[in-house]
């Protein structure tokens, strides 16, 4: 913690270095909170019965991109969207495709166990190092993550034994995507202060525990998490 704290006092946030990082990692949360948004409400129309819940979720995504779009301009910073565009394409792609057949044990895994995971590693490691603004409001962000792990979490475990084939091979097409995002995004994490193997292991984590909690045993986890992590 004492190393964090001195990350961030050593950190010039109105550098012209800062800033530019700064434009591409702001775009990515506020693309991956987009985009969340956008499939829960997907997913709200494949499991009517939770509908009332992942309309809830998804609100609750567009609360925390206006939270990180209000980030960028207290530091008159201009999101790279075009960019964090192209940067969740390929998860976005494979929801779209798994959603088109109705593969909702795939686009859970995407959403609730992926995306999730992802953004909790990268918030609990960014908030250490963000200016005070940026810090508060993505605390607030975080907490409300849990809760969207949690809803795949729940709802995986109850539909584990017939869920549990398709999310092997959802996390064999998947979870690669991640090491590349995590290498395509360690430059400007670094220059924000956040170091790609924390965040390579705050991830592994996370993801570890949801997997855990669905109904995994120990080897199964080490094996699913093991896909493409060589070159991470």
């Amino acid at each position: 913690m004492l190393q964090t704290a001195t990350i961030a006092e050593e950190l010039d946030f109105h550098s012209e270095a800062y800033k530019d990082a700064y434009s591409r990692i702001n775009a990515i949360v506020i693309e991956g909170e987009d985009e969340a948004h956008d499939n829960y409400v997907r997913l709200s129309g494949m499991l009517p019965e939770s509908q009332e819940e992942l309309i809830k979720l998804s609100k609750m995504e567009l609360k925390h991109k206006k939270g990180f779009e209000a980030c960028a301009k207290n530091l008159s910073v201009t999101a790279d969207l075009p960019f964090a565009k192209e940067f969740f394409s390929p998860l976005h792609q494979n929801f779209q495709v798994a959603a088109a057949a109705n593969q909702t044990v795939t686009c859970l895994l995407i959403q609730s166990l992926i995306i999730e995971c992802f953004a909790i590693a990268a918030y609990n490691i960014y908030i250490p190092v963000a200016d005070a603004f940026a810090r508060k409001i993505t605390e607030g962000v975080v907490k409300d993550e849990y809760l969207h792990l949690n809803f795949g979490e729940q709802w995986l475990n109850a539909n584990f034994a017939a869920a549990k084939a398709e999310l092997q091979e959802a996390n064999k097409q998947n979870l690669p995507i991640v090491w590349k995002m995590l290498n395509q995004v360690a430059a400007d994490a670094k220059v924000l202060g956040m170091e790609k193997e924390a965040l390579i292991e705050d991830f592994m984590i996370a993801y570890g525990e949801a997997l855990s909690n669905i109904g995994f045993s120990t080897g199964e986890i080490m094996r699913m998490s093991a896909y493409g992590l060589v070159g991470a």
